[in-house]
């Protein structure tokens, strides 16, 4: 296990900057997720840090040690790549074996470190299978256990599951967040699917433009987040915007551009806004209070039903409030019909359950 830190680490290419000016700390034995959308910067500056891009700027450590200069096989990392890149002319044992190969590993040892790697990942008596015979599961097995029986220091992983259907995108899922807490190496893990990093991280680093906006715990950026796009980009989200009224505490209070007020939670350790300063408020869907359920929230509006989305588990609402003014709600499908449209309904939530953004958001 390795401790990974990085200090102003940048990669320009010509007037385009893939990652901006970027420090980041992961701790030894952690998986760590870097979520965003395809051209944030994630699998570049995973990229950066195994060595096959150099950086135009900062320093990357590896247990304590400086290996900005080094090539990647001297930074002791184990990578899986999305496609897998497994050698189609070789059996199961060979893919395996090649790293030990490359390493001038003993023959008799090879073959130890092989049959362990296997068992680990749960593919023993396949040795000599070839990759046409064994299943998209199979092979993203394969090409971990090739990483590591190596014994990486760290372990990197480009969106290895997204080629898998979504079944067995979770099962593998289930399946890889076990092994890694069993092999206690370091990863940095690199996925669009907000749902594949929440539960698989210990901590999420949400990109946007070259840029981390926010790291944290899964609980974290998806009850807490920080920016605007953090709140949109994991999960449903109502952001709405107004003019700061009051603060107390860590409560802040809003006033709509209707005349109406809002309020939510300040996180910390924000800086409490200005009155009259354009802020937004993030509130989930699940949060939104509904029909009888509002008469006890301290934030009540009206709105009325536009849409209905039924889900199985759950009945996703979208209400207009006034003229120009949206939220979506869900509710856990108890059985039952759902509201319908065009009905007029109370809505309304917690203080707690709205958490102020440090950007304004989309102005309402």
């Amino acid at each position: 296990m390795s401790r990974i830190a990085i200090e102003k680490l940048s990669k320009r290419y010509d007037d385009f900057v893939a990652v901006q000016e970027t420090a980041l700390a992961v701790e030894e034995g952690e998986f760590f997720s870097l979520l965003g959308p395809s051209g944030c910067g994630k699998s570049t500056l995973l990229r950066l840090i195994s060595g096959f891009v150099a950086p135009t700027t900062g320093r990357i450590f590896i247990g304590g040690s400086d290996v900005t200069g080094f090539p990647p096989e001297r930074r002791e990392v184990g990578i899986v790549f999305q496609n897998y890149a497994i050698f189609p002319h070789m059996s199961v044992f060979d893919n395996v074996a090649y790293g030990l190969k490359l390493r001038r590993v003993p023959r008799d040892i090879r073959r130890r470190k092989v049959t362990e790697a296997l068992e680990r990942v749960s593919l023993a008596g396949l040795e000599g299978r070839m990759p046409s015979q064994l299943s998209g599961g199979q092979l993203q097995r394969v090409a971990i256990a090739r990483v590591i029986v190596i014994e990486p220091r760290l372990l990197l992983l480009d969106e290895p599951l997204s080629a898998l259907d979504r079944k067995l995108r979770d099962e593998m899922g289930v399946w890889f967040k076990a092994l890694q807490k069993e092999l206690g190496v370091t990863t940095i893990y690199v996925t669009h699917d907000q749902d594949e990093a929440l539960y698989l991280s210990d901590r999420i680093g949400v990109m946007n433009r070259g840029v981390i906006e926010q790291i944290g715990t899964a609980a974290e950026v998806y009850e807490s987040p920080r920016t605007a796009f953090v709140a949109g980009f994991i999960g449903q989200s109502n952001i709405i915007s107004g003019r700061v009224e009051d603060v107390s505490g860590e409560e802040v209070s809003l006033r709509l551009g209707s005349g109406q007020r809002i309020a939510g939670r300040m996180p910390r350790p924000m800086t409490a806004p200005a009155p009259g300063t354009l802020k937004a408020l993030m509130i989930r869907p699940e949060n939104i209070l509904v029909g009888p359920e509002a008469a006890s929230a301290p934030i009540r509006l009206t709105g009325t039903i536009r849409e209905v989305g039924y889900y199985g588990s759950v009945v996703r609402y979208v209400l207009q409030v006034g003229r120009d003014f949206e939220i979506t709600a869900e509710r856990v499908n108890h059985g039952g019909a759902p509201l319908a449209p065009g009905a007029e309904i109370d809505l309304g939530w917690h203080a707690d359950s709205a958490v102020l953004l440090s950007d304004a958001g989309d102005a309402r």
